[in-house]
Protein backbone atom coordinates (compact mmCIF):
# COMPACT_ATOMS: atom_id res chain seq x y z
CA UNK A 1 0.00 0.00 0.00
CA UNK A 2 1.71 3.30 -0.64
CA UNK A 3 1.31 6.05 1.99
CA UNK A 4 -0.52 8.72 1.08
CA UNK A 5 1.29 11.18 2.77
CA UNK A 6 5.04 10.75 0.81
CA UNK A 7 2.83 10.75 -2.35
CA UNK A 8 3.80 13.91 -4.33
CA UNK A 9 1.53 15.94 -6.73
CA UNK A 10 3.75 16.16 -9.97
CA UNK A 11 4.76 14.68 -12.77
CA UNK A 12 5.92 11.00 -12.63
CA UNK A 13 9.29 10.03 -13.64
CA UNK A 14 9.02 7.97 -17.11
CA UNK A 15 11.59 5.62 -15.62
CA UNK A 16 10.83 2.06 -16.11
CA UNK A 17 13.53 0.31 -14.07
CA UNK A 18 15.69 -0.78 -17.31
CA UNK A 19 18.54 1.52 -17.06
CA UNK A 20 21.33 0.94 -19.62
CA UNK A 21 23.20 3.59 -21.05
CA UNK A 22 23.01 3.37 -25.12
CA UNK A 23 26.79 3.90 -26.08
CA UNK A 24 26.79 5.65 -28.84
CA UNK A 25 22.90 7.81 -28.66
CA UNK A 26 24.02 8.28 -24.74
CA UNK A 27 20.34 7.66 -23.72
CA UNK A 28 18.72 5.22 -21.38
CA UNK A 29 17.25 2.49 -23.30
CA UNK A 30 14.28 2.33 -21.00
CA UNK A 31 12.58 5.46 -20.41
CA UNK A 32 15.02 7.16 -23.33
CA UNK A 33 15.88 10.08 -21.36
CA UNK A 34 19.55 11.67 -21.64
CA UNK A 35 22.04 11.23 -18.27
CA UNK A 36 21.83 15.30 -17.79
CA UNK A 37 17.54 14.65 -18.27
CA UNK A 38 17.79 11.76 -15.00
CA UNK A 39 19.87 13.51 -13.19
CA UNK A 40 17.89 16.97 -13.17
CA UNK A 41 14.73 15.35 -13.07
CA UNK A 42 13.80 16.37 -9.28
CA UNK A 43 14.67 19.62 -10.06
CA UNK A 44 12.68 20.07 -13.20
CA UNK A 45 9.48 21.95 -13.32
CA UNK A 46 6.26 20.56 -14.57
CA UNK A 47 6.88 22.35 -17.94
CA UNK A 48 9.87 21.27 -18.37
CA UNK A 49 9.25 17.23 -17.70
CA UNK A 50 6.11 17.64 -20.41
CA UNK A 51 8.34 18.95 -23.15
CA UNK A 52 10.61 15.62 -22.42
CA UNK A 53 8.02 13.55 -22.52
CA UNK A 54 6.91 15.19 -25.65
CA UNK A 55 9.77 14.55 -27.13
CA UNK A 56 10.29 10.61 -25.54
CA UNK A 57 8.49 8.89 -28.61
CA UNK A 58 10.80 10.07 -30.90
CA UNK A 59 13.78 9.25 -29.54
CA UNK A 60 12.97 5.67 -29.39
CA UNK A 61 13.68 5.34 -33.21
CA UNK A 62 17.17 6.48 -32.96
CA UNK A 63 18.46 2.45 -31.28
CA UNK A 64 15.96 0.24 -33.17
CA UNK A 65 18.29 -1.27 -34.93
CA UNK A 66 20.54 -4.48 -33.35
CA UNK A 67 24.38 -3.46 -33.62
CA UNK A 68 25.27 -7.37 -33.13
CA UNK A 69 23.94 -10.64 -33.91
CA UNK A 70 23.23 -12.89 -36.64
CA UNK A 71 22.82 -10.14 -39.49
CA UNK A 72 26.14 -8.32 -39.01
CA UNK A 73 27.79 -11.54 -39.08
CA UNK A 74 26.37 -12.48 -42.29
CA UNK A 75 28.85 -11.79 -45.79
CA UNK A 76 26.86 -9.66 -48.12
CA UNK A 77 26.69 -11.57 -51.48
CA UNK A 78 26.56 -8.85 -54.63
Amino acid sequence: MIDEIWKKDEIQSPCIKICVVHPVERICTGCLRSIEEITAWSQMTDTERNTILQELGSRAGRFKKRRGGRASRQVQIQ
